[in-house]
């Protein structure tokens, strides 16, 4: 079996959130929310890598010290943009062949059974991408014009963004900078195809203050739903 790695991309800022201390630090339910997240992957990845901007190396150092002595994350420094900070964090492992899941730290709830459905799909094809359905109708901008489109032919993509190892730093190797939103946009840009994987509604992304409440109730339903 090939080894699982885990890259966790710890570098949002509390901008939106009216914060001063970055989403991934803020508490949800008396833990910070990158701890919730780190647990979801303990017994899957066997290396984790934690990217954190310089500036909060200090306050990540304490957290890790305070709910993971005993585990040997690893922490690799933040860059100007997500892709500087993926290189950076892929620099950490030190193997040629394997799995390695890309995720945001401010996606907490993301269930065991959804990053091995990843693991598994980049395994048989190269990518494993969690992705779900769009709900809302929607409409797209032509000028000041707004025109409906189809849903069903969009999804909304998730993380963990999964890949082997060796092909992911072979499509970081050959872009240049640029605006990629997630790695899944890297991979294509080399040439190769994206594998969707049916993730979770649950699955959110925490980025506003009203993401706090709606992951707490989650986070409760998810613990409800495991007794």
């Amino acid at each position: 079996m090939m080894k699982k790695y885990a890259v966790i991309v710890a570098g949002g800022s509390g901008s939106r959130m009216n914060s001063d201390l970055p989403k991934q630090f803020l508490n949800l339910r008396n833990s910070p929310v990158i701890v919730h997240t780190i647990r979801r992957f303990l017994s899957l990845a066997e290396q984790i890598i934690v990217v954190v901007p310089a500036e909060y190396v200090n306050i990540w150092n304490d957290i890790k010290n305070q709910y993971f002595p005993d585990n040997s994350l690893q922490t690799a420094l933040g860059g100007q943009t997500r892709t500087e900070s993926v290189r950076n964090g892929l620099k950490l492992i030190n193997a040629t062949e394997g799995l390695v899941a890309i995720h945001d730290a401010a996606r907490p709830l993301v269930e065991e059974k959804g990053i091995e459905k990843s693991y598994q799909q980049a395994l048989d094809t190269g990518s494993g991408v969690l992705a779900v359905p769009l709900k809302d109708s929607i409409r797209e901008w032509q000028g000041a014009i707004p025109v409906s489109r189809d849903r069903a032919s969009y999804m909304l993509i998730q993380t963990p963004q999964t890949f082997r190892l060796h092909m992911l730093r072979e499509a970081y190797a050959q872009i240049s900078e640029g605006v990629f939103t997630d790695d899944a946009s890297v991979f294509e840009a080399a040439g190769h195809s994206i594998h969707l994987v049916k993730g979770s509604y649950e699955n959110i992304k925490i980025t506003t203050p009203e993401d706090l409440y709606i992951a707490e109730a989650v986070l409760d339903f998810q613990i409800n739903k495991s007794i």
